[in-house]
């Protein structure tokens, strides 16, 4: 089960020549999936031979293979973890059955609507991430866009071989309807507001990898646990492809801030105009873009209260991060947690149940995580002797969702009136300006071992590979 067979039209691990049925409406499916990847993948790209890894098996270890290819003809298909034998439900009402390997017709909607929104951040990042390889500064850094780009892809394959097996005619008008949404389009936007903003340039893309692909990790671990074991299969192998997309983020904003730091030094000065005039970009800058992205991701997460959340849980579809770690009675009943209100113009904490505040479980959990790459980042900053670090901002920043939406707080906590807010968010949130002047760093460099001035070089290759490899040719 673990090996993947490429011989087949669409590439898998599950047998699907066993389902005819499922196998000629997956095959009608995929050129409208190749024509949607025609139409708004990577601008300009389809004539490029990329040197991309492709999964082999699923096994754990060594289940990739790296070889150039080119990007339409790269070999997206479906592939599950192994089935663990006599698995059983370990969360929620029904713990201690059997997990299913059906639908359970009375969850049908929700877990078909978990599913739906999963599936269409998938192909939502390809299409803001589109522009980027125009303005890539290496071309290290453009393989690696485009490797996140085919595993999107493949997430949203992921997501429609589900629908299509287990929800007959309606998974089947999901499928489609995946590939008609577009990122930031006012008449058809995609699910999820993170999805609709834009993705400019490529400081915001190392913060969207590092950041927002952080959230996907979280949100498809609490699926891993989930009752309905062929979506659990799914999202445990897809969790391998995303750590990469991290990896992307975490270095890529690394680089940054040490070719910064670098020209710090070398100019004896902290001040983001000569910074700026010397072509990088400036720490309080990059503090702005880390505190822009870290807001619009955590409110990903959702409500702090939800009753959505509570019920995903209780009927067994979607777990916590690491539901099998917790030492708890695994179904919270009677159990509190805190969640943020505001009370007479301050931040205060509230008890409410568990199951209900399960959305801010998981977005504590998240936060935790995040921090820790920010810590590294500053690593960097204190290595090179300079005094300044980088922090996420409160929780309660710049929220759009949930009890916090368009409450004003501080990056540090402080619950501000709006003149307050006005006079410092040029200071807490990019301006047009510091969009425009990074924008204005963003030229193409695709000389093999070549960098643009902005961004240092990584310490090694990709697949051992030396830093000046021919990541792509180009026609």
């Amino acid at each position: 089960m673990s090996s993947i067979n490429y011989s087949e039209k669409i590439p898998n691990n599950v047998n699907l020549s066993e389902d005819r049925t499922l196998q000629r409406a997956l095959e009608q499916w995929q050129p409208n999936y190749l024509q949607w990847w025609q139409d708004m993948g990577p601008e300009g790209s389809t004539d490029y031979d990329v040197y991309l890894r492709t999964a082999v098996s699923v096994d754990p270890e060594g289940w990739a293979q790296f070889g150039h290819v080119k990007m339409p003809d790269y070999r997206w298909g479906i592939f599950l973890n192994p089935a663990e034998a006599g698995r059983k439900i370990h969360f929620g009402d029904h713990k201690g059955e059997d997990a299913w390997q059906d639908v359970p017709g009375e969850y049908r909607a929700n877990l078909r609507r978990i599913i739906v929104t999963q599936g269409d951040t998938e192909p939502a990042s390809v299409e803001q991430q589109r522009h980027l390889g125009l303005t890539c500064p290496s071309q290290y850094d453009l393989r690696n866009l485009f490797q996140v780009n085919v595993e999107e892809g493949r997430h949203l394959w992921a997501m429609v071989y589900l629908l299509h097996k287990y929800f007959g005619r309606d998974g089947r008008e999901e499928g489609e309807a995946l590939l008609e949404r577009r990122s930031g389009q006012q008449d058809n936007p995609r699910i999820l507001q993170a999805f609709n903003e834009k993705t400019p340039d490529w400081l915001s893309f190392f913060m969207f990898t590092y950041f927002t692909d952080r959230d996907g990790k979280f949100q498809l671990c609490a699926l891993a646990e989930s009752s309905f074991d062929p979506l659990a299969r799914t999202t445990k192998f897809m969790l391998t492809e995303e750590a990469h997309h991290m990896f992307v983020g975490e270095s890529g904003v690394s680089r940054v801030i040490q070719r910064t730091c670098q020209v710090m030094n070398e100019l004896k000065t902290d001040d983001p105009a000569r910074l700026r005039a010397a072509g990088v970009i400036d720490l309080p800058t990059i503090q702005r873009y880390l505190n822009f992205h870290f807001s619009v991701t955590i409110d990903l997460f959702g409500a702090d209260e939800s009753s959505n959340a509570a019920t995903f849980y209780s009927t067994g579809l979607k777990g916590r991060f690491e539901e099998g770690k917790r030492t708890d009675d695994h179904q919270l009943r009677g159990q509190h947690y805190k969640v943020l209100n505001v009370v007479n113009g301050q931040l205060v904490e509230k008890e409410v149940p568990m199951l209900n505040a399960l959305n801010e479980v998981l977005r504590d959990d998240y936060i935790t995580d995040s921090k820790g790459g920010v810590g590294r980042w500053n690593k960097v900053i204190e290595k090179a002797g300079i005094p300044f670090r980088l922090s996420t901002p409160h929780k309660a920043f710049h929220r759009n969702i949930g009890s916090l939406s368009g409450v004003k707080v501080s990056p540090d906590g402080r619950v501000v009136h709006d003149h307050e807010w006005n006079q410092h968010v040029e200071s807490w949130l990019p301006t047009d300006e510091d969009r425009a002047f990074v924008a204005s760093l963003m030229g193409r460099v695709v000389e093999p071992g070549q960098f643009a001035n902005w961004i240092a070089p990584p310490m090694i290759g990709i697949n051992r590979q030396p830093v000046n490899f021919d990541y792509i040719r180009f026609s």
